[in-house]
């Protein structure tokens, strides 16, 4: 590889970016989140420090996610982002430009692309692709893309769920549906403010969700404290939640990603449907983690569904290996410069 031909992978996610340097594996793993001061507009901080600022900052500091739905929301924030996190992972500013693999949902426009593209670019990289995530999350998850194979990968991660059927190394088809961890937070947390009269925060809601949420109820369900501040009298309280009740909470959001399963399969080809209830689903990103989310898929397409070894970094630890195979994944690969 040589000193003088970098090479990075990022996963540009919603929630969380991740950073793959190949031949050291995944560099970094942080939030998606700058944190701005609202009278000038500066950025103060970015990546974990950001997110801890979030629901704790003054009024005169606003905690962003520039990244909404996948898609950059916010242009100025996101170059400045990516640069804090390219020059972190490459250790200190380094002469030599990057080249840098990214990934985007498979519903992106061109116009969505060419913003990421130019945004690494600006940033410091001396060439950047873009590749589709359900691509990306199939590799990481060590499907063999080329065989004319058909493949289903669901790639659900903080702002939107991909679910693609791949051969071929191509997208034969694929749906990207708004709906994904942080509307299943959200769904959460409206839950618990119209059950228990009680407001409390994103970050308490997901940390809710993976302590003891669950797809489907469970025959001896979990319980959690939630600690949050009374609508009513306005004072701090505790309540008591159960993995059936956030089940129940999050019904809404489980079925529009079913949906969106659903829709992928009805549009496949015969061939591959029947590779893929032989292969089955492969189930990749943070939020495929949700306890019995794999059975649930089973029970409502009557295919069976598995999680993906670390779903979480799939799609980087993809960006990793197509960016050492240049050559093999030249068709999948979207734009450069």
């Amino acid at each position: 590889m040589g000193f003088f031909n970098k090479k990075l992978g990022i996963d540009l996610g919603t929630a969380n970016t991740l950073v793959f340097l190949p031949g050291k594996g995944i560099v970094l793993n942080e939030p998606a989140v700058v944190a701005v001061s609202e009278q000038d507009n500066k950025i103060l901080a970015i990546g974990i420090e950001a997110k801890q600022m979030i629901g704790r900052t003054p009024d005169n500091i606003i905690a962003y996610r520039p990244m909404k739905d996948g898609v950059i929301a916010d242009y100025r924030v996101t170059e400045a982002m990516l640069r804090y996190f390219m020059n972190k992972a490459l250790g200190g500013f380094s002469l030599i430009k990057p080249e840098v693999m990214i990934s985007v949902p498979a519903g992106v426009t061109s116009t969505e692309r060419r913003a990421v593209v130019e945004a690494a670019i600006k940033a410091g990289a001396k060439n950047a692709y873009v590749v589709k995530e359900p691509i990306l999350a199939a590799i990481g998850a060590g499907i063999p893309i080329h065989e004319s194979k058909g493949h289903m990968v669901v790639d659900i991660g903080g702002g939107t769920t991909d679910v693609a059927v791949i051969s071929l190394g191509g997208i034969v088809a694929a749906n990207s549906v708004k709906c994904a961890g942080n509307k299943i937070d959200h769904a959460i947390a409206d839950y618990i403010k119209k059950t228990f009269n009680l407001a409390i925060g994103d970050r308490t809601a997901e940390q809710v969700k993976i302590k003891i949420g669950s797809a489907i109820p469970m025959e001896e369900p979990l319980v959690a404290t939630i600690k949050g501040r009374d609508f009513v009298q306005g004072l701090p309280r505790t309540a008591r939640i159960t993995t059936n009740e956030v089940a129940q909470a999050i019904d809404k959001e489980l079925k529009l990603i079913i949906k969106a399963i659903k829709d992928v399969l009805q549009e496949t080809p015969p061939e591959l449907a029947s590779d893929i209830i032989d292969q089955g689903i492969i189930m990749t990103g943070g939020s495929s983690m949700l306890r019995n989310l794999p059975e649930l898929v089973y029970r409502r397409t009557g295919v069976k569904a598995r999680l993906a070894e670390d779903p979480l970094f799939c799609v980087v630890k993809g960006t990793g290996i197509a960016l050492n195979h240049l050559e093999t994944y030249k068709r999948s690969i979207i734009s450069k410069r």
